[in-house]
């Protein structure tokens, strides 16, 4: 009989005392975009995704009013800025990758003329695990300063 109690007992106190997990999402924050001091020239998009509980892949940024968005690794060799595309970007979790001026950042070919300073852009991140984020970033002239909360001030 005391057997049977503790049968029935037990798995109820062990799931009160197993605490369920919680899963963090990725997600996508302080995006802008900077536009060219050059009409026709490419603007550059800047944002920070904190990664969630799994690790997942930037595969792509898009926008309606933009031909083209391509992921560009940025950095410095022998004194002078340098870029070069790349295909995706690792997430891992628990992380924060950031896009910034001088880094990393998305090169925006082909804005539409009507993406002005003062504007929001609608962006759209995909990534590997097939989810899709649409962020509305802040446009800001090329001598503006980086939107207020952006990170880049």
């Amino acid at each position: 009989m005391r057997r049977a109690a503790i049968a029935l007992v037990l798995p109820f106190a062990l799931a009160a005392c197993h605490k369920e997990a919680k899963v963090r999402q990725i997600s996508v924050e302080k995006a802008w975009v900077r536009l060219s001091a050059v009409p026709g020239r490419p603007a550059a998009a800047y944002f920070t995704i904190k990664g969630g509980s799994i690790p997942d892949t930037l595969v792509q940024v898009s926008a309606n009013p933009v031909a083209t968005i391509e992921l560009h690794e940025g950095g410095k060799m022998d004194g002078m800025m340098t870029m070069k595309p790349i295909a995706s970007v690792p997430i891992p979790a628990d992380t924060t990758v950031r896009f910034e001026p001088g880094g990393n950042h998305a090169m925006l070919f082909g804005v539409d003329p009507k993406v002005q300073p003062g504007v929001k852009l609608a962006l759209s991140f995909k990534f590997a695990t097939l989810r899709t984020f649409v962020v509305a970033a802040p446009v800001v002239g090329a001598a503006d300063p980086a939107p207020e909360g952006s990170g880049a001030n």
